[in-house]
Parts: structure tokens; C-alpha cells; sequence
């Protein structure tokens, strides 16, 4: 094997990653490359095991070992850093040696730790190649990422304006029954309150689609304000609300609901008043249907939507601004607003709203 008899310069462009080492095994040059990985420490004159820990094919300590294993493939780590390295040891014309190095699989660590550039390398040097292929695959994925999360989150926007009411942001009859059907489906108690407005058309009538509207928003805060975070208030019609009350049968607590919403509707403060200085009234019937999961014949979300609605229509055949529990629910009676037993017996679809 004919030893090697290059100029430093030419080395260093051949080899940007290596030792040059005098026949003591000391180190005598080192590149560019391994000198930046040293953060510019030159560690000249030291003895070539101070610096790198040859461990594979065997443990080499001395330079006779060393050239025992010229042109095999080397494993080592730079002592004190713990850098994973790949090297390749050659006899040089002076009777030292040349240790060729590389970084191996950990290349894009080392890039990363050691800032090092295109130009750290040998021009002829694949890594440059595959360190672009890594940043085109990162980038590539990262945009992939940042897609599928703008994705997501047209999907969840969409399904969420799906789901709402766009007057008042109160969930909409799909939410609702979507809700109820969750709900029977975990046996789950709750209340289902159906409220309508009464005199609402007049005031479409009489200040306009605009007024009606405001009066519609206004009537959402209210409901949220008087229930609990749990429970769920839907907008599922013109003037048509749902109050899910969860976990909540007990029928003087929700008479107590059902008065205190009447009250706070019939408020002539309020909606305010018109330009013309007319105060808003509008007031409201409501009527309440019970899930409590072992009475009675299993419904559906739509059977109890439907035994709601019958209440509902009761009061409103009581004189409005009442409220009415389904005849096949017992609640407690002495309410001025509680609809009379007559009424919600004879409950039907005729009355007008």
C-alpha cells in the first residue's frame, strides 16, 4: 500500500473532516470541518486516543494498532463530546496517518448542533445531497401539518356553523335533537322547556323585521343568563326556544325556572324602547316535558319535543304568559302561571300564538 504524500491545502478540499497524524500517533493538522465540531479548539500535539475513543472494529489505543486496520471501516466518538462518528484510516508518506472522517446517521444532528454548511463538506460529498432531501421532506411535511390543521379547523368551523342559529349563536334544532338523542341514549334525566313568545308579531308587525330581530338576540342572553352552563338553549324556529335543563326533574325548581323567565321577558325595561320612545313588551308560554329513565314507557327525542309542544299549546289556550307541565308529568300545582289541569288535558295544535 503506497502511503499517502498530499499537501495540507489539498486535504483539507478532499477531506475537510480529518487528522493528520505524525508517526508518534500525535496529532500534527485536522481540517476544517473537524475543527469547527471542536468549536475551534485545534488540539495539536495531543495523542490521537485523548481525542477520539476508537471502539469498533476493536478498541485501537496506539498508531501501529491503528494502521493494522487501514482501510477498514471505523466507529469512534470524539472523547468528552460523545459525537458518533464513522473514519477511515490511511498510512501517510511520513510515516503517520491520515483518519478520513465522517458523521454516518448522525449527520443532520451534527448539521444542526454544530451549524455547519454545504461548505464543511467535500464538494463531492453525498450528505449535501441528502441534507437538501431532509430539508425538502421536512418542509414538505411541515406543509403538510399546517394543511391538514387548516383542514381541522374549516371542518370543526363548518360543523360548528352548522349546529348554530345565526341570529342569536344559540344552538339550532339539529344540535338539539343531536343533544336529546346523547342524552337518552346515556339515561339521562332532564327537562325539556318549550317557550314560545307571545305578542312577538306585533312586533315585527308594528317596528319592523330589524326590532324583531334585536328583540330575538335579546331573548338568547336572557335564557343563557338564567341557565346553567350544563344545560343547552336552541333557537328552533322564528320565535321558537328549547331549554334542555340537565340533570333537573324536580317540578318546583323548574315552576321556579319557568316564573322567573315569564317574569324577566315581561320586563318593560327589558328590550328598551323604539325611537318614538314605545316600550317593547312581549311575554312568553311555556311548556315542559320530563325524561326520567325508569318511569314510564322509554321516547325518543322527537316524542318528547312533541310532548313539550303539547304543554306549550296549553298555556297558550290558559291565556299566555303561563306554562304547563305534560299531562303524564306530576308537578306541584299553586302557580298564578301554571296552566290549570282542564287546559292541558284538552291540550291540541288549534291555538293560535
Amino acid at each position: 500500500m503506497t502511503p499517502l504524500a498530499l499537501p495540507q491545502a489539498t486535504l483539507e478540499a478532499l477531506c475537510p473532516m480529518h487528522a493528520r497524524l505524525d508517526a508518534g500517533g500525535r496529532v500534527q493538522a485536522m481540517g476544517p470541518t473537524l475543527l469547527r465540531v471542536l468549536a475551534g479548539q485545534k488540539r495539536v500535539g495531543l495523542h490521537f486516543s485523548e481525542l477520539f475513543d476508537i471502539f469498533r472494529p476493536r478498541q485501537v489505543r496506539d498508531l501501529p494498532d491503528l494502521l493494522s486496520l487501514a482501510g477498514r471501516r471505523l466507529q469512534l466518538r470524539l472523547v468528552g463530546q460523545g459525537d458518533s462518528l464513522r473514519g477511515l484510516a490511511m498510512p501517510d508518506a511520513e510515516g503517520g496517518a491520515i483518519l478520513d472522517l465522517s458523521f454516518g446517521l448522525g449527520l443532520v444532528e451534527a448539521v444542526r448542533d454544530h451549524a455547519l454548511t454545504s461548505s464543511d463538506f467535500a464538494a463531492t460529498d453525498l450528505a449535501i445531497d441528502m441534507l437538501y432531501l431532509v430539508e425538502a421532506k421536512s418542509a414538505a411535511m411541515e406543509a403538510s401539518r399546517t394543511l391538514n390543521r387548516r383542514l381541522r379547523g374549516a371542518m370543526l368551523a363548518a360543523e360548528e356553523r352548522a349546529f348554530t342559529d345565526p341570529l342569536t349563536g344559540l344552538r339550532n334544532r339539529r344540535a338539539l335533537t343531536r343533544a336529546m338523542t346523547d342524552l337518552l341514549r346515556r339515561g339521562a334525566s332532564f327537562a325539556v322547556m318549550h317557550v314560545d313568545l307571545d305578542y312577538f308579531k306585533q312586533v315585527n308587525d308594528t317596528l319592523g323585521h330589524g326590532a324583531g330581530d334585536r328583540v330575538l338576540a335579546g331573548v338568547a342572553a336572557l335564557m343563557l343568563d338564567l341557565t346553567r352552563e350544563d344545560d343547552m338553549v336552541a333557537r328552533i324556529g322564528g320565535d321558537e326556544f328549547v331549554i334542555i335543563v340537565s340533570g333537573l326533574t324536580d317540578g318546583a325548581r323548574l315552576c321556579e325556572l319557568a316564573e322567573r323567565l315569564i317574569a324577566r321577558l315581561e320586563a318593560p325595561t327589558a328590550f328598551g324602547s323604539t325611537e318614538a320612545g314605545a316600550q317593547v313588551r312581549i311575554s312568553a308560554s311555556i311548556g315542559i316535558a320530563l325524561n326520567t329513565p325508569g318511569c314510564g314507557a322509554p321516547r325518543g327525542a322527537e316524542e318528547l319535543l312533541e310532548e313539550s309542544d303539547v304543554a306549550l299549546y296549553a298555556a297558550k289556550r290558559a291565556g299566555r304568559g303561563r306554562f304547563a307541565f305534560h299531562a303524564a308529568t306530576s308537578a306541584p300545582e299553586g302557580s298564578d302561571r301554571r296552566a290549570s289541569a282542564e287546559d292541558i288535558g284538552g291540550a291540541g295544535r288549534g291555538s293560535a300564538r
